[in-house]
């Protein structure tokens, strides 16, 4: 089988590598995280410019069609760099959702801000009960079309400081878990009754706590189909920005190991240190092999579930693999003076959001 990049794929991939090589590194990074966003606007504009935010929404809505290889590769690459800007949650995720799913007159007002980056839309999904059953949601909607109403808090959604807008999960029927009834509905930012409290996560983003109170908003087309859709490319996306921060984390720490000195030699001459490297090398390995599987998978029935099983894998593996990289750095590991805790950081977050590895095990499992 043929894994090597097409033309137009090399030539993203360069791009988002010139783009980290640019503006990028650990001292910028960390003013980045500090913002009140959690990231860097200026940088957000620039990633307009290159084209960077349009390429994942579909031709007809102006961008490139990316498929499930060219996405893996692009935010492998960002990975890699541990770049910041919520391109997954912002643009993959939501904007990509609204496209699809805003009605005609909606879509022409708001879609060439979303293309060029001026605008900023995010996901209101997740709510305290839901765990990992993306079924719950106790939100409700009032009216239809344009003329609806929503009541109701979200507990979580990332990325979603200083944006434009929210598309938001609500019942027009139904209890909570029901697998019908289930609706989504769009809401500007500053639309009455709506308040926004943001909190930082661990990885130093910024997400909010979502509270509606008759807050007036404009039905889409879709629901819990259109989610599911949505969050199996999302969950590609983070899997290949996973698979690429453990790999700068890798990489660092095999560079630390070739030059630090314990006892007149270098740390990494000593055996039982390299049969821990030679193991996080194969757990690397076996990252990207299920993410090429995958990738491959894509426009098959079991391109779901085998991007399902790459998240199951990578997920806790990242972790672990941070884990390591932290305890051959020593204390310094955690501080945030190397990339080690950046990454690790930003693989825990990886790790348990949207949902557990285990509900990804368990999507795998029932796809058989």
């Amino acid at each position: 089988m043929n894994f090597d990049l097409t033309e137009d794929e090399e030539m993203l991939k360069a791009l988002a590598e010139r783009f980290v090589e640019d503006h990028y590194d650990i001292d910028r990074r960390r003013q980045y995280v500090a913002a009140d966003e959690g990231f860097s606007r200026a940088n957000w504009s620039l990633l307009g410019e290159l084209g960077l935010i349009a390429a994942p929404f579909a031709e007809e809505h102006g961008g490139l069609g990316l498929d499930a290889t060219a996405i893996a590769t692009v935010f492998e690459a960002l990975g890699r760099g541990l770049v910041v800007e919520p391109l997954i949650d912002n643009v993959l995720v939501a904007a990509r959702l609204f496209a699809q799913a805003a009605p005609d007159a909606l879509r022409d007002a708001w879609l060439a801000g979303l293309l060029d980056g001026s605008r900023r839309i995010a996901l209101g999904h997740a709510e305290a009960g839901s765990r990992d059953g993306s079924l719950w949601v106790e939100t409700r909607a009032q009216g239809a079309g344009a003329e609806a109403q929503l009541t109701g808090t979200k507990a979580c959604v990332v990325a979603g400081a200083g944006v434009d807008g929210y598309i938001v999960s609500a019942r027009a029927a139904g209890a909570a878990g029901d697998a019908e009834g289930l609706g989504l509905y769009f809401v500007e930012a500053r639309a009455a009754g709506l308040v926004a409290t943001p909190w930082r996560m661990a990885d130093g983003s910024v997400a909010v706590r979502l509270e509606l109170a008759g807050t007036p908003a404009v039905a889409l087309a879709g629901g819990q189909a259109e989610l599911a859709e949505t969050e199996t490319l999302a969950s590609l996306a983070r899997s290949a920005e996973g698979l690429g921060i453990m790999q700068r984390l890798f990489d660092d720490t095999l560079d630390y190991l070739r030059t630090r000195k314990q006892f007149g030699v270098t740390l990494g001459s000593f055996q039982a240190i390299q049969h821990r490297m030679a193991a996080q090398y194969g757990v690397i390995e076996q990252a990207r092999a299920l993410l090429n599987l995958a990738m491959v998978s894509s426009g098959t029935d079991g391109f779901a579930k085998a991007v399902a099983g790459a998240r199951a894998y990578i997920a806790p593996a990242g972790v672990t693999l941070g884990h390591e990289m932290i305890q051959f750095h020593g204390g310094m590991g955690v501080t945030d003076e190397l990339t080690i805790g950046h990454g690790h950081k930003r693989l825990l977050v990886l790790s348990r959001w949207p949902d557990s590895p285990l509900a990804a095990l368990d999507r795998f499992a029932d796809a058989a």
